[in-house]
């Protein structure tokens, strides 16, 4: 199997972290035992710490020593902010619009060729590891793991993938075997995360679509397999019924009342709610969408009619306490805007530092990955970013990156 990162039960090992290349076009360290200083004004630790007139010490892909030194450094940043990379916990990297503008086929359209996808998806890693996105979960397609490879070997630019390899979907005439054999196959097949629909499309009205059976199969199997389960439930029934059957986190839960929010509360499970982008970005590119499959009047009036929803359930959610790492199921147009969940969720009600935390080391922790990303300490990999200006008086400079360093390399 090639360097991936793997996940062991509850945390994950990271096979071969030290050794991830990022663009072969990206200035290299020299060597080693050669050392990077970066020194800003303000640093946020990426766990609600703060300091001012910070400096970093960078050796190899590692962070060493976090400091206040005087003297001359490698770089002087001056009024940034240094934080760790930023943590995207659902993304879908191969979403995007065809040269013709439209998402999805089309009839009558010609058929994009092979060079076409790449280059498009190459354009959405690039977007979100300028925009200070050093790591994402895709979740996801089969075509994601050769540009998870790519990447970890350093031909192809990008974010760190962590990948589900595809989603399963459960038919009402799938047995509870057939859906452990294909959380097995996905895991021969190198996924990192199994990715489970427990409800249907927002656009659908997003109703519970599993049974009870097929949910306990799918994320007691993937408990086995050493993966975690994440899962697409929109209503109460669909969340409540995923928590019971032992999965990792639920994604969006748009339509979550207090006993599901209960019910993943007590679970402790992590909710991933998507406020501040997925839906905006449908709307604001409704015509590029409109057509295509359930992308019709009737779905969007549902996605029109949820977006002024949004702050509410997630201020509803803040009040049980609930982990929300920042997610935002990013796909064709989104790329690149990922900080605007950040933003949604600060508007919303909640601090800034927490959000800054969601996008960090509490998006770490929810891949397993507490204890390698997402945090500016030593012994932690250097995913580290700089912003304009201070992010914990305006959210907005988020969206202001000025430096991404990845694994210890300036890749902008």
């Amino acid at each position: 199997m090639p360097s991936q990162i793997l996940a062991v039960g509850s945390g994950v090992a990271l096979a071969g972290l030290a050794a991830l290349a990022f663009s072969s076009t990206a200035p290299q360290n020299t060597g080693p035992s050669d050392s990077i200083t970066l020194r800003a004004a303000r640093l946020l630790d990426g766990r609600g710490g703060a300091r001012t007139n910070a400096v970093i010490e960078i050796k190899g892909s590692k962070i060493v020593a976090i400091d206040q030194r005087r003297g001359a450094v490698t770089r002087d940043l001056g009024d940034v902010t240094l934080m760790p990379g930023m943590i995207d916990v659902h993304v879908h990297v191969d979403w995007h619009f065809q040269p013709n503008g439209l998402y999805g086929r089309r009839d009558g359209q010609p058929q994009e060729t092979p060079e076409q996808i790449e280059t498009a998806v190459q354009a959405n890693l690039d977007a979100m590891l300028d925009a200070g996105f050093t790591t994402v979960q895709s979740l996801g397609a089969a075509s994601d793991k050769g540009r998870r490879d790519a990447i970890n070997a350093g031909t192809k630019r990008g974010p760190r993938v962590l990948t589900s390899l595809g989603q399963i979907n459960p038919r009402p005439t799938d047995t509870p075997d057939q859906l452990r054999q294909r959380v097995k196959t996905l895991k021969e097949n190198g996924a990192d995360v199994i990715k489970l629909f427990a409800s249907g499309s927002i656009r659908d009205g997003g109703k519970m679509s599993a049974t009870q059976e097929q949910i306990d199969a799918v994320c007691g199997e993937a408990k086995v397999q050493g993966l975690r389960a994440v899962v697409h439930a929109h209503d109460p029934a669909s969340v409540i019924a995923s928590v019971k059957g032992g999965c990792s986190q639920i994604e969006h839960g748009a339509y979550a009342d207090d006993a599901a929010l209960k019910a993943m509360k007590d679970a402790n499970v992590f909710f991933d709610p998507n406020i501040g982008l997925v839906l905006q970005n449908y709307v604001e590119n409704k015509t590029k969408y409109m057509g295509s499959g359930n992308y019709n009047e009737e779905g969007f009036a549902f996605m029109e009619k949820a977006v002024p929803t949004l702050a509410v359930g997630f201020k509803r959610a803040l009040s049980f306490g609930l982990r929300m790492p920042m997610g935002t199921d990013a796909v064709a147009g989104a790329h690149g805007q990922n900080a605007r969940e950040s933003i949604a969720r600060v508007n919303a009600g909640q601090a800034p530092a927490d959000a800054i935390v969601g996008a960090t080391s509490l998006a770490a922790e929810s891949l397993g990955l507490g204890t390698t990303i997402g945090s500016i300490a030593a012994g932690y990999e250097a995913d580290i970013i700089a912003v304009g200006g201070d992010p914990l008086k305006d959210i907005s400079k988020l969206r202001d990156v000025r430096l991404v360093m990845k694994g210890g390399r300036i890749v902008k």
